[in-house]
């Protein structure tokens, strides 16, 4: 699978070791139905995965970010089962291509991030909350659950009690609350949107991005490790870094006072 390959509902714009991925849905606010959730899947697998890639930022076009399954393309009754499944297993996967990639991913919450939009917005590394963004949890209004991660990263962002105030109270985050809780990194105004993404991804992908991968690697198992078996990665995982050219050329650049340049190597 390619970067510049083209998909239906999402679009992919890549340079300079950044590729922007763009949920193309804009008239029903970036819903997920099955083939925008086939497209968002192997577009982030693409992505996240490139070797000219160090930076990943995931976006919705229009108004919203994501405003989660489209409920639209459902029936209300027991056949949604699989149309559910099918939604979600292609989000998930979308959802681990984040979470997990080897290299840096933002989310741009540009506005709405609700149901399996608003796990997703908590997927990226740094959460870029645009300044009418509005994270909702939002499954309890049609007697679902939750998917995309939500219950997992919930508890781990703002602690278990206040995780279940938003299952069972329900109530819509604003962007300064988002950051507050720590559900996302930093609100941005409205005039500054769309420079501030492209600094904050410029910075990423010019930084030593097999360190950052290490480093995620590492706080993404931490909590199914002892401290002892966390030290002992931690350990091999330094020492593995020590072989790579952006290590000799973050050293070289310590005693030299100038400011290195990484390539990912």
């Amino acid at each position: 699978m390619q970067v510049d390959e083209e998909f239906d509902h999402v679009n992919i714009d890549h340079a300079d070791g950044v590729a922007h991925v763009r949920l193309a849905r804009p008239d029903a606010h970036n819903a997920l139905d099955v083939d925008t959730a086939i497209d968002l899947k192997d577009a982030l697998a693409a992505t996240t995965t490139a070797s000219d890639v160090r930076c990943v930022v995931l976006e919705g076009e229009g108004s919203a970010f994501c405003s989660g399954a489209d409920l639209a393309a459902f029936e209300g009754d027991e056949t949604d089962q699989r149309r559910l499944d099918a939604v979600a297993t292609r989000l998930h996967a979308a959802v681990r291509a984040l979470a997990t990639s080897a290299v840096p991913t933002v989310t741009a919450v540009n506005g709405v991030a609700a149901g399996g939009g608003f796990g997703l917005a908590l997927a990226g590394d740094l959460v870029l909350a645009h300044e009418s963004a509005r994270f909702e949890y939002s499954y309890p209004r049609v007697g679902l659950s939750g998917d995309a991660g939500a219950t997992w990263f919930l508890p781990r962002l703002v602690g278990m009690r206040r995780a279940r105030e938003f299952l069972l109270l329900d109530e819509p985050a604003s962007a300064t609350d988002a950051v507050d809780m720590g559900l996302a990194t930093e609100v941005v105004d409205a005039d500054d949107w769309t420079g501030r993404i492209d600094a904050v991804a410029t910075d990423l992908a010019a930084g030593p991005t097999k360190a950052y991968g290490a480093a995620k690697k590492l706080m993404n198992r931490s909590y199914e490790r002892t401290l002892n078996t966390q030290l002992t990665a931690e350990k091999d995982a330094i020492g593995a870094l020590a072989r790579t050219d952006d290590y000799a050329a973050g050293y070289e650049a310590f005693f030299t006072k100038e400011q290195p340049t990484f390539r990912g190597e």
